[in-house]
């Protein structure tokens, strides 16, 4: 699927939201199960009920990502700002969040969430994750939550992360992955029915990736099993001081 495709998908998925509508990218039955959307959260801080209704997530990303006082953090494709609003709350005082999403539809839904939380240490940005429109040593925590398999430029995207964390940073990231002895086929399958428009990393190329770009300490912890070798996983890295 193309930028543009993805892009107007989830326009037209915040669209919906807007309306008061539970929206889902995958196949309604891995939500019921839990395995997407707010059913994978340890705990939503009494969030807007549409916020919790717009999350379009395969994990908790803010669960593992060790936020502190006064950290900036970053989410790459924010979508309704679920996960901004939950590390808005555990950076205070003195903390902040970004969100950084490619729809403008997106982006007014997490601001309207936003002042329905009455959240207001987080700014949300419209922009692609593979060109973060932040400087260079701008923020303490990177997040995501099922973005990269959107993206067609994932090194870009890691590359980009990298830049914007400050050293000692941390990166902590909930995606989906697949193991290197899955099927091609059967994994084109599985990823076309979770909503992995632009395809996954194998747990060996995400590890790969990572280093090559200066990562140290990357860990990856399977989370949720999606069939044929495609699971949910906790990314985690750390760029070095």
């Amino acid at each position: 699927m193309s930028h543009k495709n993805i892009v107007d998908k989830y326009s037209s998925l915040a669209r919906s939201a807007l309306d008061g509508a539970t929206v889902s990218d995958c196949e309604p039955r891995a939500f019921a199960d839990g395995k997407f959307g707010a059913g994978g959260y340890v705990t939503l801080d009494d969030l807007p009920e549409g916020a919790a209704r717009a999350s379009l997530g395969c994990g908790d990303p803010v669960a593992v990502a060790n936020l502190r006082p006064g950290d900036v953090v970053l989410d790459l494709g924010s979508g309704g700002g679920i996960d901004v609003l939950l590390s808005a709350r555990r950076v205070l005082p003195g903390g902040s969040a970004y969100g950084l999403d490619a729809s403008a539809d997106m982006v007014a839904l997490a601001r309207r969430y936003a002042a329905e939380a009455g959240v207001d240490n987080v700014e949300f940005l419209q922009g692609d994750i593979e060109n973060i429109p932040l400087p260079d040593g701008s923020v303490d925590v990177v997040i995501s939550n099922c973005v990269l398999c959107l993206s067609s430029d994932k090194s870009a995207t890691l590359t980009e992360a990298f830049r914007v964390l400050k050293p000692l940073g941390r990166f902590g990231i909930s995606d989906v992955v697949a193991a290197g002895e899955a099927d091609p086929l059967e994994r084109e399958r599985i990823e076309e029915r979770i909503g992995c428009s632009a395809g996954t990393l194998t747990t060996i190329e995400y590890r790969d990736m990572l280093s090559a770009i200066g990562f140290a300490d990357v860990a990856i912890t399977l989370t949720a099993d999606h069939g044929a070798g495609v699971h949910s996983a906790i990314v985690q890295a750390a760029k070095p001081g």
